[in-house]
């Protein structure tokens, strides 16, 4: 099986080693980045999975790095940061971070957040392994690579609106409850309103449908859920 690839980027080199090194012995592909302008370089070329990257970065900080990450993939993000405030964590959750660790940390703990966050993208199955790229008419999305287009436009999701979509277009023609769709990308364990998914599934049309009245990518089946696909993909 593909191993997943990792980015972490710290301007500390000991703690960006010494996090590889844990993530290696879990059998994680990990690039290594001391600064951000190096990792937004290196972002395009190594497409990782997951990125780890530390707030206070020389060049291109942390959280500009994750906001552009963010344009142009839905990979989780996990911030790292000596800073306690509040305030910090909020604004990096805001930029599209999915996960936020206060140093000093546990490697183990990185680690662990590591495989929470890849658990909830799922692992790299089968369908996507032999197929590197869904594509349904004007729409293309790339399961690995967290990347969604339609037409030549890339369109920017967040990582939850990635995993719905993603979720939807492996069970093509097959109808899923919200409670469905809702235990997959949020979690069986977490407690939440329904109408989650409702408005996730409205800000997906809204970027992939070119007519959000008449959709015709994510159908929405009348008291039972919503069905990827229809007569344009069947």
């Amino acid at each position: 099986m593909q191993a997943n690839r990792i980015l972490v980027v710290d301007d500390e080199r000991e703690i960006a080693e010494l996090i590889r090194d844990y993530l290696e012995e879990e059998h994680y592909e990990v690039a290594i980045c001391a600064d951000g302008g190096e990792a937004w370089r290196r972002f395009g070329a190594f497409r990782p999975h997951l990125a780890v990257l530390d707030v206070m970065l020389p060049g291109i900080d942390g959280l500009e790095l994750c906001r552009r990450i963010r344009a142009e993939s839905a990979i989780p993000v996990i911030m790292l940061s000596a800073r306690k405030e509040e305030a910090d964590k909020i604004l990096g959750l805001g930029l599209g971070a999915d996960d936020y660790v206060v140093k000093p940390f546990s490697p183990k703990e990185v680690v662990a957040r590591v495989k929470a966050q890849l658990r909830r993208f799922g692992p790299l199955s089968s369908l996507s392994a032999e197929r590197d790229v869904l594509t349904f008419g004007e729409l293309e999305i790339e399961p690995q690579a967290y990347a969604v287009r339609v037409g030549e436009t890339a369109v920017p999701l967040t990582a939850k609106e990635f995993e719905v979509l993603r979720l939807l277009a492996l069970h093509p023609n097959q109808v899923l409850s919200r409670q469905q769709i809702y235990d997959r990308v949020w979690g069986v364990n977490e407690y939440g309103d329904l109408n989650t998914v409702t408005i996730h599934i409205q800000r997906i049309r809204q970027k992939i449908e070119r007519d959000c009245a008449g959709p015709r990518c994510i159908r929405t089946i009348w008291g039972v859920g919503y069905k990827f696909g229809g007569p344009a993909y069947e």
